[in-house]
Formats: C-alpha cells, structure tokens, sequence
C-alpha cells in the first residue's frame, strides 16, 4: 500500500503562519511564540476588516442602496485580505532580505 502523506507530520502541513525562523533562530523561544501570537491576531484583525466590507458591501449594495457604503466595503475587503497577505508573508521577506545582505 502506497500512503502519500509517508513522510512528516501533521505539523508541516497545519504549522500555521510560524514563519521558519532563519536568520532569527537564536531568539528565545518565548519571543517566537510572542511573534507568532502577534500575527495571529493582527491575520484574524485584518480578516474581521475583510468580513466587516463585505457585509457593509451587502448591506449598501441591497438593503439601504447607498453606493457610497457598497464602495466603502469593497475598500476594506481589499485592506482586509492584502493585510492577510502581507503579514503571512513576513517570515519569507524577512528572510529574503537577510540574506540578500548576507
């Protein structure tokens, strides 16, 4: 029987948005979880700014037909997830950086 998933564990595919720390590997492991807690929230932030745009969006786009409100939420739907992007991406800029001065 051939398994597809053989190798590792359930951690490299769930890690989360721990980026590999690189360059940083020698802060304490207190100061890791800190970041990471820090990323979690500002990811989870910035995903309730892209739910909150998408509602006003619904909601001045059917119910109150207020177009102002619509193009509102669509601007927070874009900060929202470019936030999430961003932010996800931090680990791998970081390192990019680092080694390019290197």
């Amino acid at each position: 029987m051939f398994f597809a998933a053989d190798e590792g564990d359930i951690n490299t595919i769930i890690g989360g948005i721990a980026p590999d720390w690189g360059p940083f590997g020698s802060l304490g492991n207190e100061a890791k979880i800190m970041i990471e807690v820090v990323m979690a929230v500002a990811i989870l932030l910035c995903l309730g700014i892209a739910i909150w745009g998408a509602a006003k969006q619904r909601i001045g786009a059917t119910a109150l037909r207020d177009t102002f409100s619509a193009e509102q939420g669509k601007g927070l739907i874009i900060a929202g997830l470019t936030g999430v992007f961003i932010i996800g991406s931090l680990g791998t800029l970081f390192t990019i950086v680092y080694g390019m001065a290197v």
